[in-house]
């Protein structure tokens, strides 16, 4: 006799008694030959997800009601998929339009330890790690599970998402932004994975920054210069309408740190009329659908700062860099906009082949493509 498979199948009901399908459908699975309903997690309310709603669309479909389920069954992956499309079918469920309303939905989210890739039939769920009512379920039936194919554990990817739900939408550009303070690293992880990726990359304008020298030596009166030249650089670099729909394009900024800045580097009155512009021309910049969070301690930035010697940024102070922390913190506590892979640099080495290529093969999982 074939030994048991331990597996976890998400449910989920947005149409007539919602309650009352997923009770039947969990029935169903536990009279199913070969199959053994073990736990199964609360049951959950959210929103519906459609590809709409992931482009900041209205949604009007009904809410969902949304639970997992964790099996032992000595079917095999392809017999277990059958088995639930035949269980979906008996409840109503009727297959015309993706996205749509339904009387049930059953997803094979893992097996195992077992990576399936057929046109019929993907496990790992490839969406999953997108999903947090998914990621909740999971944690909730067993919280040591990791992800066969992104090597994390369930707690981490749920993490990333902040409560939030997310889904791939190839009609926008694939924008992944690479976050933290001054010298934590960003251009050089930006440049190797865009080069592990073949992708193209967006780099802040320093260098070109005619007021940045004179803000870094003290001189605050030009400040907001400095900073509307960086607002309508990145502005113009990262517009909507000028970057490719499905096209990963990797940044070495976050477009939302420009108001950590502001509000450490300006005057009351600068900054009341930063904001003023910032809010008539930020609408035109394209979110990212990832961002990679890089931390590391004030003490090894500095470090990094002195070592790459640009002459205007030598007298920054470890107390900036510290404000400059606690806003990314706050900005990164409350962010929902997509999902966030924290990287903290004593764990994480961008010089290191081995750490890049994890992340690299992590990305593709978060873009499509």
């Amino acid at each position: 006799m074939a030994e048991a498979t331990t597996a976890y199948i998400g449910l989920g009901s947005n149409l007539g008694d919602r309650q009352e399908q997923i009770k039947t459908a969990l029935k169903k699975l536990g009279e199913a030959e070969q199959i053994e309903v073990v736990r199964v997690s609360e049951v959950i309310e959210t929103p519906s997800l459609t590809a709409q709603a992931a482009a900041g669309a209205a949604d009007n479909q009904p809410r969902y009601l949304n639970a997992v389920a964790k099996i032992k069954t000595t079917l095999s992956t392809e017999d277990l998929h059958k088995k639930i499309a035949e269980i979906e079918i008996s409840l109503g469920r009727v297959r015309r339009i993706k996205w749509s309303s339904r009387t049930i939905d059953l997803d094979l989210l893992l097996f195992g330890e077992k990576i399936v890739n057929r046109a019929n039939l993907t496990v790992p769920h490839p969406q999953m790690h997108l999903r947090s009512f998914v990621l909740k379920g999971l944690c909730e039936l067993n919280r040591g599970l990791v992800h066969p194919v992104l090597k994390e554990s369930i707690d981490e990817l749920a993490a990333r998402l902040n409560g939030a739900d997310f889904a791939i939408n190839g009609d926008l550009p694939q924008l992944v932004s690479i976050a933290g303070i001054i010298g934590v690293g960003k251009t050089t992880l930006t440049k190797r994975l865009s080069k592990l990726l073949g992708c193209k990359t967006v780099f802040e304008a320093y260098d070109r920054n005619p007021f940045m020298p004179q803000v870094y030596a003290g001189k605050n009166e030009m400040a907001l210069d400095s900073q509307l030249y960086f607002l309508t650089s990145r502005v113009a670099q990262l517009n909507k309408h000028s970057l490719t729909a499905g096209e990963i394009i990797f940044a070495d900024y976050v477009f939302d740190k420009e108001l950590i800045y502001a509000r450490g580097l300006l005057g009351a009155e600068q900054l009341k009329l930063y904001k003023q512009i910032h809010k008539q021309i930020a609408a035109d910049v394209a979110a990212p659908v990832l961002v990679i969070y890089l931390t590391d301690t004030v003490v090894n930035c500095l470090e990094r700062i002195h070592k790459r010697n640009r002459p205007y940024e030598q007298k920054i102070e470890p107390q900036f860099l510290e404000a400059l922390g606690r806003g990314y913190e706050q900005l990164f506590t409350d962010w929902k906009s997509c999902p966030v892979i924290r990287k903290q640099m004593s764990e994480f080495d961008s010089d290191k082949d081995a750490d890049v290529e994890q992340l690299a093969g992590q990305i593709k999982s978060y873009v499509a493509g």
